[in-house]
């Protein structure tokens, strides 16, 4: 059956890194600014990640989720029936990231002092800023041989490796600490217990035309289902499967 995957963070601080996996995301798949539009793509995810480092204290939220993470994992040593070699590889992961992330400048900062960069920002939060008449130097950056701008956008990336590497594993656990259950939303809704969860994750079927809407915090959330035609509340039985993380 084919279905689209939905996830809803239950917290700001989990909200605030789907949002830079999501930005991040973008610049890996426009990184190589081979061809079209990519660099409009691929500079504005890079901008709003340094945006959100200058709003929130990513690298010690990061940090202590991590160290919370690592916890709950030490508590399963030496339980009988769990793979110890498994658990301990993974521990092991998560004191590197912590480690690194921990050790590294504060985040974004070599990006903010770049000269190039610097030049250029202010003006991608323009309507149509990025034209060859505003940014000059933009324009005369995307003339230079393809492999100077793979180059340049591989070492700008670099500099976001660190909180990436350390972001993909919280991310990863978390979302493994749920599985998919079986669920019915009567007349279209649905309402669930969180308990202190930070994710909710949704597998719903195409065939319904549905898409959902939901509030909720880190004990207690609802869903009502959308009908994408009508823009309207959905009044039929939806069956969708469910993982609370």
């Amino acid at each position: 059956m084919n279905t689209h995957r939905f996830e809803h963070p239950l917290n700001e601080r989990t909200r605030i890194y789907l949002r830079i996996e999501f930005l991040l995301r973008q610049m890996g798949q426009s990184a190589d600014i081979s061809e079209g539009f990519q660099h409009q793509l691929f500079f504005r995810a890079l901008f709003d990640i340094l945006d959100i480092f200058e709003q929130v204290p990513l690298k010690g939220d990061l940090g202590k989720d991590l160290e919370k993470q690592r916890q709950k994992l030490k508590s399963w040593l030496d339980v009988e029936g769990v793979d110890q070699a498994a658990l301990t590889k993974l521990l092991g992961e998560i004191d590197d990231a912590h480690r690194t992330l921990m050790k590294s400048s504060r985040l974004g900062q070599e990006l903010r002092e770049d000269r190039f960069l610097s030049s250029i920002k202010q003006r991608f939060s323009i309507p149509g800023g990025s034209c060859c008449f505003d940014l000059p130097a933009l324009h005369y950056w995307l003339h230079l041989p393809l492999n100077q701008r793979y180059k340049d956008a591989q070492r700008w990336m670099a500099h976001l490796l660190d909180m990436s590497q350390a972001l993909s594993i919280w991310l990863k656990l978390t979302r493994e600490s749920g599985h998919f259950q079986p669920k019915i939303a009567r007349n279209g809704f649905f309402q669930g217990e969180a308990d202190e969860a930070s994710i909710i994750r949704l597998q719903i079927p195409m065939n319904y035309g549905v898409y959902p809407m939901i509030s909720g915090h880190k004990n207690r959330f609802s869903i009502r289902f959308m009908s994408f035609e009508r823009g309207q509340n959905c009044t039929e039985d939806i069956e969708f499967n469910l993982a609370i993380c």
